[in-house]
């Protein structure tokens, strides 16, 4: 069984994840997401705008889940925790246009009357992920193939 500090280190070390958040109806509802890890050890943001579903479920019911995928299918984290939403981007200079530096450490830094323009009319916000568990696997041995693995179009072979 993996150690706290070794799931972290997978988290750490990526980017990109699926958030897994509570629907309406009780459902899962899952996305891809890019994160950044912290500020401060043991949470992770993501940006994301007001309308999206993810936004509203979080709003509504704030647990969720994140999964990070490490070298290969024997090698993943999930982070389960409580979120919390930043106001949404408003007007230049604002708590969330200064948290939304998340957003360009993705797409890269664009001028800033331009960076902001965009943070405010796509109504973005920050998703803050604290996280309260974590759990995974990080296979060292007995790694075995897949199902599907040696057939070309990812289906298992049949034999008469």
């Amino acid at each position: 069984m993996p150690s706290q500090e070794e799931l972290w280190a997978l988290v750490a070390s990526h980017r990109e994840g699926i958030l897994a958040t509570t629907g309406p109806s009780g459902r899962p509802q899952l996305s891809n997401v890019l994160y950044l890890v912290g500020p401060g050890a043991g949470g992770v943001r993501i940006s994301t705008t007001a309308d999206r579903v993810k936004a509203k479920n979080l709003a509504r019911d704030p647990r969720a889940s994140l999964h990070f995928a490490g070298q290969d299918f024997w090698h993943f984290a999930v982070a389960d925790g409580t979120a919390t939403l930043s106001e949404v981007a408003a007007a230049p200079g604002d708590a969330a246009v200064r948290e939304l530096e998340v957003h360009a450490a993705f797409y890269g830094q664009l001028d800033q009357e331009q960076f902001v323009a965009e943070m405010i009319s796509g109504r973005r916000l920050v998703v803050r992920l604290s996280v309260q568990h974590l759990y995974g696997v990080l296979a060292t041995k007995g790694h075995r193939s897949r199902p599907d693995a040696g057939t070309s179009n990812g289906t298992a072979a049949v034999r008469a």
